[in-house]
C-alpha cells in the first residue's frame, strides 16, 4: 500500500536552497535541528536503492544510494551514525525505507533488495520496515521492457515526508565525486552535522585504466559497457559518464593536482541556502 502510494505521487523537483544532495556510494546524516539542510534527497537510480534510516525520538535521519557493493558493511555504517545522534535506550523507533530498482534483465535488483533486508535483519537493533518500493514494487513495463517507476527521492528531515524527487544540482564537485565512486570508492559520509559543513575528500585513485579509449567510444558503446540496465538509464547517463571520465582523464593523480595538502573541499550553505566553498585555513 505504501509502495502504490509513493509510486502514485509525480516527481517533484527540489532545487538546491537547503539541500544536500547523495551521489552513489555516498551517505548523509543529520538532524531537525540542522539550521542549513532540510532535504536529504538522491536520484539516478536504476538497479541502485536508496535508503533512508531514521529514528522517530530524535529525528536522525540518514539517506544513502546503495550499489550493492558491500551491503552488510554499509547498512553497520548508517546505523551506527544514526545511533550516534540518538539516545536509542530513550523514547523512538528505528525506522527504514528503501526505494529503487526494478525487474532488470541480471536481477541485480533483486539481489540488492535481499541484501538490504538480510543486513538490516542481522542488526542487533529492531529496525521497522516502513516503505518498501523495490524491485518488482518499483517496476514498469513499456514495449517488453522495464523501467523503474521511481529514479530518485527526498527526505524532508524536519518532517519526516519521503518523496519521488528529481535534482537539477547535484553539487557542489559533482564529478570529483562521481570520479571517486567509478574508481572503486567504498561507502562515504561527506557530510559533518555538528559543523554543517559538506566535507568532499581527500580522495586519491589511480589513473584510470583505458581512459581514452572509453572516450573514444561511441554512446551505444558507453551505455552497453558502463551501465547496469543500460535500456533503463535516464537520458543524461552517457553525458555523465563522459564527464567523470573526461575529470579522470584530467586528473590522473589527484594528490597533486585535487588535493596536495591533503585535506577535504570543505562546503557550507551561504545566506541563499546554497553550498559555497570555506577557505581550509579558517577551519
Amino acid at each position: 500500500e505504501k509502495a502504490k502510494l509513493l509510486r502514485s505521487q509525480p516527481a517533484q523537483i527540489v532545487e538546491p536552497k537547503g539541500l544536500l544532495y547523495v551521489q552513489q556510494r555516498e551517505f548523509a546524516v543529520t538532524t531537525p535541528k540542522d539550521g542549513s539542510v532540510s532535504i536529504l534527497g538522491s536520484d539516478d537510480a536504476t538497479t541502485c536503492h536508496i535508503v533512508v534510516l531514521r529514528h522517530t525520538g530524535s529525528g536522525a535521519t540518514c539517506l544513502t544510494h546503495c550499489d550493492g557493493s558491500d551491503t552488510e558493511a554499509e547498512v553497520s555504517l548508517i546505523m551506527s551514525s544514526v545511533k550516534s545522534f540518538s539516545n536509542t535506550t530513550g523514547y523512538g523507533r528505528l525506522e527504514v525505507h528503501l526505494v529503487g530498482g526494478f525487474n532488470d534483465d541480471r536481477q541485480l535488483s533483486q539481489k540488492l533488495t535481499n541484501q538490504l533486508l538480510r543486513a538490516f535483519d542481522l542488526q542487533p537493533d529492531d529496525v521497522h520496515l516502513v516503505t518498501f518500493c523495490v524491485t518488482e514494487l518499483n517496476d514498469r513495463e513499456e514495449k517488453e521492457t522495464h523501467f523503474p517507476i521511481i529514479y530518485g527521492i527526498a527526505v524532508n528531515v524536519k518532517t519526516a515526508e519521503i518523496f519521488p524527487a528529481t535534482f537539477p544540482e547535484k553539487g557542489p564537485d559533482e564529478d570529483l565525486r562521481s570520479a571517486h565512486v567509478l574508481t572503486g570508492a567504498t561507502l562515504t559520509n561527506i557530510y559533518n552535522a555538528k559543523m554543517e559543513q559538506l566535507h568532499i575528500g581527500p580522495y586519491f585513485w589511480r589513473p584510470f585504466p583505458h581512459v581514452d579509449f572509453w572516450l573514444e567510444q561511441d554512446d551505444k558503446q558507453i551505455l552497453q559497457n558502463l551501465s547496469t540496465s543500460p535500456l533503463a538509464e535516464p537520458p543524461h547517463f552517457v553525458s555523465h559518464i563522459r564527464s567523470t571520465l573526461t575529470f579522470l582523464k584530467e586528473h590522473p593523480f589527484p594528490s597533486h593536482s585535487l588535493f596536495p595538502d591533503r585535506k577535504p573541499r570543505i562546503y557550507k550553505k551561504n545566506e541563499e541556502g546554497l553550498w559555497e566553498q570555506v577557505c581550509s585555513d579558517k577551519i
